[in-house]
């Protein structure tokens, strides 16, 4: 049998249980207000971007397309987002935040920066930087 390195020497896991520990803290917060950690994601992306196509969203989001269609129309549902086809290319579909949707935003943004405060608090700025830093380093291997 192959050697392999413990489990608590596991990156994978690691990650996993660190995306846990993390996502614990917002995870109230989101739900609170009815949204999925999913949902929340796309509309912190609208937030910045204003505007995204699907593909753009999905990639940002880190969501798989066929999930993404159901998250639309949710979102439209709730009237969070408006989805509108290109007019050059009718298999692009553009997305952007309701008035609605962006009022909600300005509403859950605050209270998800104190918690990000927190975590500064207890872990140090510097350590977030490099944490930040290393993730964006594997990520791009």
């Amino acid at each position: 049998m192959t050697a392999l390195r413990s489990i608590e020497q596991s990156l994978p896991i690691s990650l996993l249980r660190a995306r846990e520990a993390v996502m614990a803290r917002f995870r109230p917060l989101i739900t609170g207000y009815g949204l999925t950690e999913q949902q929340w994601r796309v509309i912190r992306a609208l937030a910045e971007a204003d505007e995204l196509s699907a593909t753009q969203l999905a990639e940002i989001c880190c969501i798989l397309h066929p999930s993404l269609t159901r998250i639309f129309r949710t979102l439209e549902n709730k009237k969070l987002i408006k989805r509108r086809r290109s007019r050059g290319d009718g298999r692009v579909v553009s997305v952007s935040l309701t008035e609605q949707g962006r009022v909600l935003f300005e509403e859950i943004a605050p209270q998800s920066e104190k918690l990000y405060r927190q975590l500064e608090a207890e872990l140090g700025r510097d350590e977030i930087d490099r944490l930040l830093t290393a993730l964006n380093r594997l990520r791009n291997i």
